[in-house]
């Protein structure tokens, strides 16, 4: 390299830091919102409940310190408090891998909230092992207090209304990972929700009644069932049997429309429960 080619480069590398920090001399820009496309809308489309399966000084240090997160947490303490701890418009990380209603990465678009709820209660932990059981039965899992259930109903309807979430999209985490969660669990009061406060979805009993046909239950092939599952927004494998991850999608649906008799078995019931919920809330 020559002295002139050395002086020249030493020259350009003094240079550029100056240059790329030169501000914009012009007057700021105007952003003009006069005009709004009709091609949107809201990002927010499911609200997913959660149980912590912790007391509330371990979910609160859980949800704030960790790599797990959700917008709200319903605390069990007998007071007015719900703890927001991630902005509506910014992502929690609470959904995890699975999906609902074609959606597939639902931490993007969804709401996550958090209740503070043992779960399964602390002597049935090791049930399942213990006595080589499936799945847990309902008695296994812990009641809500009738607070929080007050707690849920006001956040829930305010954020329904305010992202305008359709009924059925208001879920458990079970319901779009069946195979991994079964929060928020057998005692989540979804029926009550739904009969006392408005939200989310539930069956009219007429319906149940009339699809109660054990002839036309019969007629239904494993495919037609599980079409069925994916018309009410259920993420479903295409097998020609009743497999272990089919039935995880029975126990999460049963977990949530029919908790007082969790069979993770394809009856009569379940079907008729499916097809009145397909008849109330079929696009």
């Amino acid at each position: 390299m020559t002295k002139c080619t050395l002086s020249l480069a030493l020259t350009l590398s003094l240079a550029l830091p100056l240059i790329s920090c030169v501000a914009l001399t012009e007057p700021p820009f105007e952003i003009d919102r006069s005009y709004q496309a009709q091609g949107k809308n809201q990002r927010i489309h499911f609200i997913i409940l959660h149980y912590t399966a912790e007391d509330d000084a371990t979910s609160l240090e859980m949800l704030t310190t960790k790599n797990v997160s959700a917008h709200y947490l319903i605390p069990s303490t007998d007071d007015n408090k719900i703890y927001q701890l991630v902005p509506d418009h910014e992502r929690a990380w609470h959904a995890g891998k699975g999906g609902f209603a074609g959606r597939s990465v639902l931490n993007d678009t969804s709401i996550g909230i958090e209740i503070v709820n043992e779960g399964i209660a602390q002597q049935y932990r090791g049930a399942l092992k213990r006595d080589n059981l499936s799945y847990h039965p309902t008695e296994h899992y812990v009641a809500f207090q009738d607070i929080q259930v007050r707690k849920i109903a006001q956040l829930v309807q305010d954020l329904a209304e305010k992202y305008e979430i359709e009924p059925k999209n208001i879920i458990g985490h079970s319901d779009m990972a069946p195979s991994r969660k079964i929060d928020p669990g057998a005692k989540f009061p979804w029926e009550r929700l739904y009969k006392e406060f408005g939200i989310g979805a539930w069956y009219d009993e007429a319906d149940k009644q009339h699809f109660m046909n054990q002839q036309a239950f019969a007629r239904q092939s494993i495919a037609d069932i599980k079409q069925a599952f994916r018309d009410y927004g259920y993420a479903i494998n295409d097998t020609d049997e009743w497999d272990k991850p089919s039935r995880n999608v029975i126990y999460a649906f049963q977990l949530h429309f029919r908790p007082d008799n969790l069979s993770a078995e394809m009856d009569l019931e379940t079907y008729a429960i499916l097809r009145a919920l397909n008849k109330k809330y079929g696009d």
